[in-house]
């Protein structure tokens, strides 16, 4: 029987899959819980050839602070040389996502199982 991590925050759970680091952001991402955040989507992602999965399956709310963590996130991993994804099905997070143009550079996934059954590749583009 596979037990989750206790949470980092609230806000954040996270784990390794796969050979993956896999941030579960949780509940209403807005400027408080990106702050709690930071610290630690910073230290999962400062590894070179990081292999990092941003899973938004447990957000209720996505605002702004959302995306500035998914930006900082994606450019981290990628000046390392490393892969970031993206797992996300809630619609109105996808809209935010699709509105702002953050999903062309992070295409989203319908699931976490998705990303990590495909052969190694980078994501995201300059």
């Amino acid at each position: 029987m596979q037990h989750d991590p206790p949470p980092l925050t609230r806000h954040l759970r996270l784990r390794s899959d796969r050979g993956h680091t896999v941030l579960e952001f949780r509940g209403e991402i807005d400027i408080a819980a990106a702050a709690e955040i930071l610290p630690h989507l910073d230290a999962a992602t400062a590894r070179p050839g990081a292999r990092v999965v941003l899973d938004l399956g447990r957000v209720e709310f996505f605002d702004c602070s959302g995306l500035r963590l998914l930006a900082r996130a994606r450019s981290r991993v990628l000046e390392g040389g490393g892969q970031v994804h993206l797992v996300c099905t809630h619609p109105l997070t996808l809209r935010v996502l699709r509105v702002t143009g953050m999903s062309l550079l992070l295409p989203p996934k319908a699931t976490l199982d998705t990303v990590l059954e495909q052969p190694e590749t980078a994501t995201g583009s300059w």
